[in-house]
């Protein structure tokens, strides 16, 4: 016989196991929020753009044949950048003890669609630390890629700072704790239906007839006693007990 699940008997299941499901997502939020406020260090972001654009004096201002060419020098100035050539140079130039793969992961190069402007992009924990290798990168890219390319289109269009009162970019506690509180939600509600898919108990009537296939007959109810009556009923069983006489 096919069983199937009304939408009451899923209400009920949650209204039964909501202190379940509360306990664990309250759990969860705590968990993040103490986790993001205590433990997990502060990251900070700065970032510095470099102009690609050679400036020519007998040139005309806007030249398209020369943007084409700076746009398509972009994606290999994004690599360069990112290259052991120039971060080796930053590593030693700000004594950093860091080898050229961590200070690879602290970098992001990247410039907008049609853009002559390229950004790089630096994390670390410490928001000076990172203005510095920002601008040092920035720095160390604009004199090596003469040498490297024998050209000259880089400047420095604006310079990495630390601003007062800096927020860092991760972590982001608000964020975690949403995150937590769904997932302790959808863990909750999944338990409660799992427990519930488990218990094989029989508490009422209907649950007599769904198990065991058989039509009910009959209820016995509970007849409970005024309570006039089961007071006087417990003072003469009282008097029995203080006679030593049995108690039916």
């Amino acid at each position: 016989m096919e069983e199937t699940i009304s939408l009451k008997e899923l209400l009920g299941t949650l209204r039964k196991r909501a202190m379940l499901i509360l306990s664990i997502t309250l759990a969860a939020v705590l968990t993040s929020a103490i986790i993001s406020f205590y433990f997990l260090t502060p990251v900070y972001q700065t970032s510095t753009q470099l102009l690609v654009n050679q400036a020519k004096n007998e040139q005309p201002v806007y030249n398209p044949g020369e943007i084409q060419t700076n746009l398509q020098l972009i994606n290999t100035y994004n690599v360069i950048i990112k290259s052991p050539a120039i971060l080796d140079l930053v590593i030693k130039e700000l004594n950093l003890e860091l080898t050229t793969d961590q200070l690879n992961n602290k970098i992001t190069v990247g410039s907008q669609k049609d853009s002559q402007v390229v950004g790089i992009t630096v994390e670390d924990t410490d928001p000076q630390r990172a203005a510095d290798i920002a601008n040092t990168t920035a720095n160390v890219f604009h004199s090596e890629i003469k040498k490297i390319m024998n050209i000259d289109n880089v400047s420095i269009l604006a310079k990495a700072e630390v601003k007062e009162n800096m927020s860092p970019v991760k972590p982001q506690p608000l964020l975690n704790i949403a995150i937590a509180m769904v997932v302790g939600l959808m863990i909750g509600v999944g338990l409660a239906f799992l427990l519930e898919y488990f218990d094989n108990t029989l508490k009422d009537e209907q649950d007599i007839e769904k198990h065991l296939g058989v039509p009910l007959l009959g209820v016995i109810s509970i007849i409970e006693e005024p309570k006039g009556q089961r007071s006087a009923n417990r003072s003469v069983d009282g008097v029995k007990r203080a006679r030593g006489e049995n108690v039916v």
